[in-house]
């Protein structure tokens, strides 16, 4: 298939998540991304494991948000490899780094510099906490990001302690937005003609995620708390157990609640001046939401899954990874690849023209197309 960023250089200078996410992004979308590693070991997320691909030694996670580009090596502390990166990015379309805050000009390839010598250059600047206030120069990770930006403490039930998340949403998320501002910057530059720089943050995603509570304290100064599985504004919305699984339910309207108070063999439930409307389930959830759990206890989730699915009511097994990766929904939806001469891996979410694009290549090893990409430049 024609893939739509084809003819568009990206060059990736960075490493851990982020950055490469949204280089892999734009790499599956036809991009010609060349990832730019440093000569001692390169991109640190090629040690992080296991579990390890078929060399051994590289991480599965690597190859995940590495497949489908060109790995250089290029030492930027030296003033003759700067100017190669600057020979690439007169070839280039798009820039990515999400080097240390402070780096990128310490060696001379900020964006001032950088868009300056390459006008039509999209420099897109991944930081921890963004560009401007006290916290600009800090360096960040993941996990700290779901501390500062209050989102571990709106995760987990209210006995629980500050909890994680179960997946880097901030890096993923900071990721996705580079890529949409580096494609919107993309389409401006049709217009003008002109590059532009593209800045996101963690923090700007974190706070993002939580943007419901955020708004919420602003209009009455509530602070939000943890609520489990459950929504602090639709009842039932949450998770159950059932007498062997755990099931979730998410009758998202009253109609809905209707069907399924009918399906748990309580019609009253959805007449009950306590609980037939939303605002009275939110109200009354202490004592709703106990007798939902002490009937769902009755039967197998499966049993529940066919009843709630044939009365249209919203609902779900609670899957674990191996489940989730054994459904016959994630066959259907070709989500999974095989790299060539790689590992599998969940690959592009985005399916064009219902054909979802596959990898060209795994992911490279560390400088295997330093000699091809440079060796390429116009003299």
């Amino acid at each position: 298939m024609t893939l739509p960023l084809e003819g568009v250089r990206v060059i990736e200078v960075g490493q851990a998540l982020a950055g490469p996410l949204a280089g892999v992004l734009l790499a599956d979308m036809g991009a010609d991304v060349i990832k730019i590693e440093k000569p001692d070991g390169g991109d640190d997320a090629r040690i992080w494991g296991p579990p390890f691909g078929p060399d051994g030694k590289t991480s599965l996670y690597f190859y995940s948000q590495n497949r489908n580009k060109r790995s250089v090596v290029l030492d930027l502390k030296l003033a003759e490899d700067v100017d190669k990166l600057h020979r690439l990015c007169e070839t280039a379309d798009i820039l990515i780094q999400n080097l240390r805050p402070g780096v990128v000009d310490e060696v001379g390839i900020g964006p001032e510099t950088m868009l300056a010598r390459h006008p039509r250059l999209i420099y897109c600047s991944i930081w921890a906490f963004g560009y401007q206030g006290p916290l600009r120069m800090k360096p960040a990770f993941d996990p700290l990001l779901q501390a500062y930006g209050g989102m571990m403490s709106v995760t987990g039930r209210p006995e629980d302690p500050p909890t994680f998340c179960g997946a880097s949403i901030n890096d993923k998320a900071t990721g996705m937005f580079c890529t949409i501002g580096a494609l919107a910057a993309l389409r401006l530059r049709d217009k003008t003609g002109k590059g532009c720089l593209v800045d996101t943050s963690l923090f700007d995603s974190a706070v993002h995620w939580v943007e419901g509570q955020v708004n919420g304290y602003l209009a009455n100064g509530t602070v939000s708390k943890r609520h489990g599985t459950g929504s602090p504004v639709i009842v039932p919305y949450q998770t159950f157990d059932t007498a062997d699984h755990p099931i979730c339910l998410a009758p998202g309207n009253d109609r809905l609640w209707a069907r399924c108070a009918k399906v748990l063999g309580h019609e009253e439930w959805a007449i009950d001046p306590k609980f037939a409307k939303s605002s009275q389930r939110v109200a009354n959830k202490a004592e709703l939401l106990p007798m939902i759990a002490e009937a769902l206890k009755a039967r197998p989730r499966a049993e529940w899954l066919e009843a709630m699915e044939k009365a249209g009511v919203p609902c779900a097994a609670v899957n674990d990874i191996g489940e989730l990766a054994r459904t016959e929904q994630m066959e259907a939806s070709q989500l999974i690849q095989q790299l060539p001469g790689g590992p599998k891996v969940v690959g592009l979410p985005i399916a064009f023209d219902h054909v979802r694009p596959h990898s060209a290549r795994s992911a490279p090893t560390l400088g295997e197309h330093t000699d091809e990409v440079l060796g390429s430049l116009p003299k």
